[in-house]
């Protein structure tokens, strides 16, 4: 009688384990670290509070711009690229990195995130958008010579 009643609740413990297993629960999970930035997609107004924070890294190399043949399509962040916004992309560093970008030739500076990404290039460190080429006031050279400060390291995917 023993061996019929232990026979049972190891086969209860053995179906509790079965359905806790497939259980729903989150597939990945994320640990704040206290050099990752939270960011509000879509909406960069706020960008302007990271402009007191000291550069976690320094980068200098030669910007361009991309504009019309990317406008409208879906960025690597799966935003949607517009022109005339002031964003970045990056080869390497991860979506929504918060950067200060200085054009060394007027001393002109913007903060932007990262929300695409381009290929590796031995003469360009970093792609911007129309929009901040206006603001960096090199639209007219297509490169230049930048600083770019790295403010908040992105919390998304690479």
């Amino acid at each position: 009688m023993f061996k019929y009643t232990a026979r049972k609740i190891l086969t209860l413990v053995l179906l509790f384990f079965l359905f806790y297993a497939c259980s729903s629960v989150p597939r990945f999970t994320s640990k704040k670290s206290i050099y990752s930035v939270d960011i509000p997609v879509g909406n960069d107004s706020n960008l302007s509070n990271y402009d007191k924070l000291p550069a976690l890294e320094i980068q200098i190399g030669i910007a361009s711009f991309y504009a019309d043949k990317y406008n409208g399509r879906i960025t690597f962040s799966g935003e949607v690229y517009d022109m005339n916004l002031i964003s970045a992309a990056h080869p390497s560093y991860a979506m929504n990195t918060i950067l200060r970008i200085t054009n060394l030739d007027n001393n002109k500076t913007i903060i932007t995130r990262v929300n695409d990404k381009m290929p590796e290039r031995p003469d360009r460190i970093i792609d911007l958008s129309l929009g901040a080429a206006k603001e960096l006031d090199f639209v007219k050279k297509g490169l230049v010579k930048v600083k770019i400060e790295v403010l908040g390291w992105g919390n998304e995917k690479k």
